[in-house]
């Protein structure tokens, strides 16, 4: 039996033939792979630090709390916060109580006291000189070895070491004619609590003046009305602001990596450029700190110096805020990619590179890594493009579209 084509039911209904085109060809494309949208980056070269970051405070190197001398009435301090002082000025005065004269063993013990107080000082003074020859010897040291460094025959770590050393020995003198200033006034005091006392016939003698043992300005006042103070009573404190020290405290596992003389970066004091450091001490002793989340740590005390001009950073003050970077590691030519951008893969750590439009995974060697970008040792090359941010859904060979910024 012959049919024709006039008879045939798809012939009779073209709309049905259309539905059953377009339903495969739905099918078909819902079926068919789909480029994936991807975040992408370039591999390049730049410099890449390593570093520790920790939140830091400035502080003086050497403050004097100013204690009284003798027990009496304090006069009103006139001075404020701040304002500048000078060597032996009077920054107030006590009016000693009245006292009994002196037994035979009290006056034995002042005039032991004033003989302590003046080997003290002949002590200091000797170690001053010390520091000062130290020095100079530091100083010529440095300038020797530079020159061998020029001409390459030591190491560049043996001239940072010397450099150190010229921080260090500057830092001891510094304190070593503090030092002289202390015991001085100690042995003021000393002489003060031997000659202001009563005589036998009751008189008081003048008020005792309160000096000041250096150059510097006030940095605290602890009493400013006027009052009875007792003996070693706390009335000031002074220091020297020009002469800053920066103390960070950072946690223990960190504080093994740092290393006298390791370069700092402190940001976020407040100006425009980063000031330059030097770490010069790393205390022995830990201790133990609450973090804001309640929970436990052992933390160290690091203390550097300011290598940047004092210009620079003569505005910072005692207790100002700071953030210390101590650098670890720095390289200004270094192959890179984000660290958003590696996974793990096997036992080592792998990169989808974009080649024709397809992912590849490509198997990397990691070098130093900062939190936010990692150094490539091998695996990938410059110019080349790789995912960030990598999802589940991208395996190796899956067709990818990158994401238009």
């Amino acid at each position: 039996m012959h049919i024709s084509l006039k008879q045939l039911p798809l012939r009779q209904h073209p709309a049905i033939t259309i539905i059953a085109v377009l339903i495969i060809v739905l099918l078909i494309w819902g079926y068919w792979p789909q480029a994936i949208l991807v975040e992408t980056v370039a591999v390049k070269r730049a410099p890449l630090m390593v570093a520790i970051e920790e939140e830091g405070r400035t502080r003086v190197i050497d403050r004097y709390i100013i204690s009284a001398p003798v027990d009496g009435v304090a006069c009103r301090v006139q001075l404020n916060v701040g304002d500048p002082v000078e060597r032996n000025q009077i920054l107030l005065g006590i009016t000693p109580l009245e006292s009994q004269v002196l037994d035979p063993r009290s006056r034995a013990q002042a005039k032991a006291q004033v003989a302590v107080a003046e080997s003290a000082l002949r002590a200091a003074e000797e170690q001053a000189n010390a520091a000062t020859a130290a020095a100079h010897l530091a100083e010529i040291e440095l300038k020797r070895l530079q020159q061998l460094v020029e001409k390459g025959v030591i190491s560049r770590d043996a001239f940072d070491k010397a450099s150190t050393e010229v921080q260090t020995s500057a830092a001891e003198k510094r304190s070593a004619y503090f030092n002289i200033e202390v015991t001085r006034h100690e042995l003021e005091s000393a002489r003060t609590v031997l000659e202001y006392t009563a005589g036998s016939n009751g008189e008081i003698t003048e008020r005792v003046p309160v000096r000041s043992p250096i150059t510097g300005k006030i940095l605290k006042l602890v009493r400013e009305c006027e009052g009875p103070v007792r003996t070693g009573e706390p009335l000031l404190e002074v220091g020297d602001p020009s002469a800053l020290e920066v103390e960070v405290d950072v946690l223990s596992a960190d504080a093994v990596k740092i290393k006298p003389g390791m370069k700092v970066l402190f940001d976020r004091w407040g100006g425009e450029q980063p000031l330059q450091g030097i770490v010069r001490v790393i205390e022995p002793a830990g201790f133990t700190k609450i973090s804001a989340l309640g929970v436990e740590e052992q933390r160290v005390l690091i203390i550097s110096d300011f290598t940047s001009p004092a210009e620079q950073w003569q505005r910072l003050g005692d207790g100002y805020r700071v953030e210390a970077q101590f650098i670890l590691w720095h390289e200004d030519n270094v192959l890179q990619v984000p660290a958003s951008s590696l996974f793990r893969y096997r036992e080592g750590w792998a990169v989808f590179v974009i080649e024709d439009k397809n992912a590849k995974r490509r198997i990397v060697k990691v070098g130093q890594r900062n939190g936010l970008t990692a150094q490539i040792l091998d695996g990938v090359k410059e110019g080349e493009t790789v995912i960030n941010h990598p999802s589940n859904d991208i395996e190796d060979g899956v067709r990818i579209e990158p994401r238009s910024n």
